[in-house]
């Protein structure tokens, strides 16, 4: 079997398992299973029940990391036009939900690794994990001596096979408003929490002046949750806004929570529920691996990864996102990623792997 046959393979079973915000073990012990069977050491670690990470090296060198995540995020069957879990190839794309983000680049990513071992090549790690989608859950609960320090990360997010050299950070902040209850019949008498938090949230989505940067463009706020009431005839005297915000180099969050805070407009309690750093990599000092990726002027990504954590843990080790999958069709209904693009993309893993280690 070919490479690229190998990989579309692997990719559309790795669709079929349900990894829908949970149940990552099914596919850990796949994929480790594929990697002990080219002849990596494999540790599955499940720090909860049904989730687990694997972290799998070949070599004492140090190696070049490869790494994904096995989580998907939820896909409602009554709106998409075919099964989520279809894992098949139609008219030259693969069809379900994580094709693109992004079980197509960790198809290609173990592929390559295995393959590179068979060859009589060392120096690689494998990482794969839990519960990125909600913040890089899996990649925090990875023991800090089960990973090896790496020059290169490699992470296979979608990108079209081009190459991303970082990514903004994340502030995941929740706003907390308190009024006073009355009945629903005289709000007169109460003071209405919901609607303070969703003139808030209108100020918060309409704002434009939050701080730009020339690579990673400007930092973004998405009202994603609010929560409020217990009856329609009760006004609401607590209320949850939750914030999803996209931080560039120069802004911090403390300044986008303080920011936050103005727009709100009236007192607010704040908790940060994800807080994850940026990554920027120096485009000088991954010049050879993004020629062996194969060129191109580089790009930055609005979503974050697994590599704001693992890339500290690893000893500062370089990132580049490269990956198979399309960015937009990350978390849409009826997701698909292009076939012909998985092959390629364990081809430019494999060169890497066989030029750096």
């Amino acid at each position: 079997m070919s490479r690229t046959d190998a990989a579309v393979d692997l990719a559309c079973e790795l669709v079929r398992l349900d990894t829908r915000g949970g149940g990552e073990s099914a596919a850990a012990a796949l994929l480790a299973g594929h990697l002990s069977d080219a002849g990596l050491s494999v540790a599955v670690h499940e720090t909860r029940p049904g989730r687990a990470n694997v972290v799998a090296r070949h070599g004492d060198e140090t190696p070049v990391t490869l790494t994904g995540h096995l989580d998907t995020v939820p896909a409602d069957e009554a709106v998409w036009s075919f099964d989520p879990l279809a894992g098949d190839v139609v008219d030259g794309r693969l069809r379900g939900r994580g094709s693109s983000d992004m079980k197509a680049g960790v198809a290609a990513a173990v592929v390559a690794a295995a393959e590179h071992v068979r060859a009589g090549g060392r120096g690689v790690q494998v990482v794969l994990t839990f519960g990125e989608e909600t913040g890089c859950e899996g990649a925090r609960e990875i023991p800090a001596d089960a990973l090896t320090p790496s020059g290169t990360l490699l992470v296979a997010e979608p990108t079209s096979n081009r190459v991303v050299l970082g990514h903004k950070g994340v502030l995941w902040l929740v706003l907390r408003a308190r009024g006073i209850p009355a009945h629903g019949s005289r709000p007169d008498l109460g003071h209405n929490a919901l609607v303070d938090l969703a003139r808030a949230a209108v100020r918060i989505h309409e704002h434009d002046g939050w701080p730009t940067s020339p690579t990673h463009g400007a930092t973004t706020a998405n009202v994603g949750m609010m929560r409020a009431g217990v009856q329609p005839n009760v006004v609401p005297d607590r209320a949850a806004l939750t914030v999803d915000l996209r931080l560039v180099p120069g802004d911090t969050a403390d300044a986008a929570e303080a920011t936050t805070v103005g727009l709100a407009g009236s007192p607010v309690e704040t908790e940060r529920l994800v807080e994850l750093p940026l990554i920027d990599t120096d485009p000088a000092r991954v010049a050879r691996t993004v020629e062996l990726l194969g060129g191109g002027t580089p790009s930055y990504a609005t979503y974050f990864t697994d590599a704001s954590v693992l890339a500290s843990a690893l000893g500062g080790a370089d990132t580049i996102v490269f990956g198979p999958g399309e960015p937009e069709q990350a978390h849409v209904t009826d997701e698909t990623a292009p076939a012909g693009l998985i092959g390629p993309a364990a081809e430019a893993y494999r060169a890497v792997l066989g030029a750096l280690t």
